[in-house]
């Protein structure tokens, strides 16, 4: 899949755990999961300006285009 999620990696900047994030954004550890290993097929806008403000990030530091 060409687009790529980079939580893991913002996350590791922040030396955030899946569990803590979990709690600042009210999303599931699941769920997180799911976006973190490239499972989701989309994300809500609202999800994503969460995690945005939980990590200091911008949503380019989380979702990249990969051409295959």
């Amino acid at each position: 899949m060409p687009i790529i999620i980079n939580l893991d990696v913002e996350m590791a900047k922040q030396k955030m755990k899946l569990t803590e994030l979990s709690d600042r954004v009210g999303i599931s550890i699941q769920n997180l999961s799911v976006l973190k290993t490239g499972k989701a097929k989309a994300i809500r806008f609202s999800t994503l300006e969460k995690l945005c403000e939980a990590l200091n990030c911008t949503p380019g530091d989380l979702i990249e285009y990969r051409r295959s």
